[in-house]
């Protein structure tokens, strides 16, 4: 059964991939595909250098996409200086909005001297989105505690989103008290998800929605391919959580995407 969308919700998907191999070559139809549900901008988050500059290449090709650049923590252990140097030139660039993905991932590596690079390589990059003053686009996995402390100790002038936010009430908490944004993706929608009190821990004007696609669809694609189209999916369950009409909330979650990613147009 065809579901029916809601042709009076414009929003943006804060984080895609639309820089993956899995979307090579399809980026443009996907783009199309994604506008059905009211996608209207699409920020497109680097995970290394190559990565990073695909991203600012589709950007430059495509008025609907803008860049994030930056190292995953996945790269603390692999990235040179140049690496770090190519990102700081990248993001002078007038289409990318912030620094991202970066941050620390404890759940795929154990190791502590790895965790010890990925905070530095994480306040490295901090102080690129310093310079630049663009906000920072943080990925965080079974790190919590780490995480804080560092944003707690290297303010981010313009401040930042946690992207595919853990569903971690504490977490949730904490980063908005130090005033970031939270950015909610399909996961809530898993039927063995527990999302309610991490989504109705954030306040109205610092929520955000996004797909990380192409991976973590949600229901009801739930186990397909993942397009930014489907942030509708999300917006729409986290209205549910929140008891507020699913407009009014999508009029939120543009407007808060449009001031933490301020070179978005007006």
């Amino acid at each position: 059964m065809e579901i029916e969308i809601n042709k009076n919700i414009k929003l943006i998907d804060a984080h895609t991939h639309l820089n993956d191999e899995k979307f090579l070559g399809r980026e443009e139809e996907i783009i199309k595909e994604s506008k059905k549900y009211g996608i209207e901008y699409f920020v497109c988050a680097g995970f290394d250098l190559s990565s990073s500059k695909k991203a600012v290449e589709l950007a430059e090709k495509y008025s609907e996409v803008y860049a994030l650049v930056g190292l995953h923590p996945d790269q603390a252990d692999k990235y040179s200086e140049r690496d770090l140097e190519e990102i700081e030139e990248l993001a002078k660039h007038k289409k990318v909005v912030g620094i991202g993905e970066i941050g620390l991932d404890h759940y795929w590596e154990k190791d502590i001297e790895i965790h010890k690079k990925q905070i530095e390589l994480f306040i490295k990059q901090i102080n690129i989105a310093n310079k630049y003053n663009l906000p920072i686009n943080i990925h965080t996995r079974e790190a919590t505690m780490d995480t804080i402390k560092i944003l707690k100790e290297n303010k981010v002038e313009v401040g930042g989103i946690i992207h595919c936010c853990p569903l971690n009430e504490y977490l949730v908490k904490e980063c908005v008290k130090l005033g970031y944004y939270i950015s909610f993706a399909g996961v809530v929608t898993f039927k063995n998800a527990d999302p309610v009190l991490s989504v109705r821990a954030v306040p109205d004007d610092k929520l955000l929605t996004e797909t990380d696609a192409p991976y973590l669809a949600p229901v009801p694609n739930r186990g397909k391919e993942n397009i930014p189209g489907y942030s509708y999916y999300t917006a729409e369950k986290i209205s549910y959580i929140r008891e507020i009409d699913f407009e009014i909330l999508a009029k939120k979650l543009y407007e808060n995407t449009k001031r933490i990613y301020y070179k978005l147009p007006r």
